[in-house]
This record gives C-alpha cells, sequence and structure tokens, in this order.
C-alpha cells in the first residue's frame, strides 16, 4: 500500500513546489501556496466561462439547457435571499450571493478532478471569503441601522458584552473551518483511497471506496457551499433587519 505522501507525490503530475513562496513586506514576511493561488485562477476561469457559455444568445422563448441551470440556480438563490431579507435591500446583495455560491461550488468540485485541488481545501481560502463575510456584515448593519447597530452587543444586559463579543469574533471561525475541515477531509480520504487502488483485488482495494465517496463527495460540494451561502444570508439578514420586519 502507498502511503499518503506518495500517492500526493505521484499526483502532482504539474510539479508545483512543496514549500509556499515568501515574500517580505515591510517586515512582514508573507507566505503564498502556489498551487492554491494557481487552482483559485482555474475556477475563476471556469467560471467566467460557464457564465458566458450560458448567458451566450439568451432566448426566453427556446433557452438552452446552460441558460436554464442558471435562471434556476438563480431564482433559488433569490428566493433564499428575498425568504430572509427585504427585498428592497436583499436586490443588491443578489450578485454577491450568486457569485459567492458558484465560486464555493466550482472550488469544491474542482478537487474531485485528478491531479486537481479544491481551493477551499486550503484554509485561508475559507478564512478569507469568511472574513469577507463578517467585514460585509458589519458594514451593512451600521448602513441601515447606524451606531444602533452595536446595541445588541449590550441587550438584554451590558455584562453580555464579552460573550457577545466572542460570539461574533467566533462566527467567522466556524464558518471557515466547517467548510475547510469537510473539503479537506474528502481530498485525503480520495488520496488513501487511491493509494488502496495498488492492491491485486480492485473490488477489495480502492476502485470501488473511491467510486462511492467520489459521489458523497459531490453531494458534500454541494451541501457545504449551500450552508456557508445560507449563513451568510442569515448573518447578513440578522444585521440589516428591523425589529418591525418580518
Amino acid at each position: 500500500m502507498k502511503s499518503l505522501e506518495q500517492v500526493h507525490e505521484e499526483l502532482n503530475v504539474w510539479g508545483f513546489p512543496h514549500h509556499p513562496w515568501e515574500f517580505t513586506v515591510g517586515n512582514t514576511v508573507v507566505q503564498l501556496n502556489p498551487k492554491t493561488l494557481v487552482m483559485t485562477w482555474v475556477v475563476m476561469l471556469l467560471l467566467i466561462i460557464f457564465t458566458l457559455a450560458a448567458t451566450r444568445n439568451m432566448d426566453l422563448r427556446r433557452p438552452t439547457k446552460l441558460q436554464l441551470m442558471l435562471e434556476e440556480l438563480f431564482l433559488f438563490l433569490r428566493g433564499l435571499v428575498y425568504e430572509n431579507i427585504d427585498p428592497h435591500k436583499g436586490a443588491g446583495l443578489m450578485a454577491l450571493i450568486f457569485s459567492l455560491f458558484t465560486f464555493l461550488l466550482f472550488s469544491n468540485l474542482w478537487g474531485l478532478v485528478p491531479t486537481m485541488m479544491s481551493p477551499t481545501a486550503d484554509k485561508n481560502t475559507t478564512l478569507g471569503l469568511a472574513i469577507m463575510v463578517f467585514i460585509l456584515v458589519q458594514f451593512l448593519g451600521i448602513r441601515y441601522k447606524g451606531l444602533g447597530y452595536f446595541k445588541h452587543f449590550v441587550e438584554p444586559f451590558f455584562f453580555f458584552l464579552p460573550l457577545k463579543i466572542v460570539e461574533e469574533l467566533a462566527k467567522p471561525v466556524t464558518l471557515a473551518f466547517r467548510l475547510y475541515g469537510n473539503i479537506y477531509a474528502g481530498e485525503v480520504l480520495i488520496a488513501v483511497l487511491l493509494g488502496l487502488i495498488g492492491l491485486n483485488s480492485y473490488v477489495f482495494g480502492g476502485f470501488i471506496p473511491s467510486v462511492i465517496w467520489l459521489a458523497f463527495s459531490i453531494f458534500v460540494g454541494f451541501i457545504q457551499a449551500f450552508i456557508f451561502t445560507m449563513l451568510t444570508i442569515a448573518y447578513i439578514s440578522h444585521a440589516v433587519q428591523e425589529h418591525h420586519e418580518h
């Protein structure tokens, strides 16, 4: 049986360096994972190609399959947004929510392609997305409620303030590591199962388990993209919703 390191080495057909790129900005050393960067660019390119292909020569009378797929996905996400956020506020967020979900979905599934990697299997990617959501929530809360947005930190009693701050800061951490943990664990298990394929029996080796886990990983990729997006909508809804709104 091959070790996990041997499997990763054999799958590294593109020759990605094993160590991160390092450079200095002032007194700070910055490290970049070249494989994560390249895979993120590839996913963004695939997403652009998919969107352009689906929206090119759009026809309401005879829509293409890609057009229908994109429209149904947009309507589904719009329904989630409008159910939780006032449509006047939610309409302006649709581009962000749609982009976030499709990027997460493509990223989660891209790692299932042999020799490729999910950008979301890198905690730096998921943490960056979670911090972006955290900053957006605070910005929208202040935009729609002013400084009154922060009064929920001291309600119902002021001594709840430390607990509320910890709870607020925990949101991006849990949001990031839930996604990272599920996607990274899936890729590790696929690599382990690929190592088992070296055994003589495909039935009791890694072939059949790999196929089964691949199908399950596709399901997990969809679910994790949905959970991240749904929690983003929920956090924004809590920040912008007025008490009298339903």
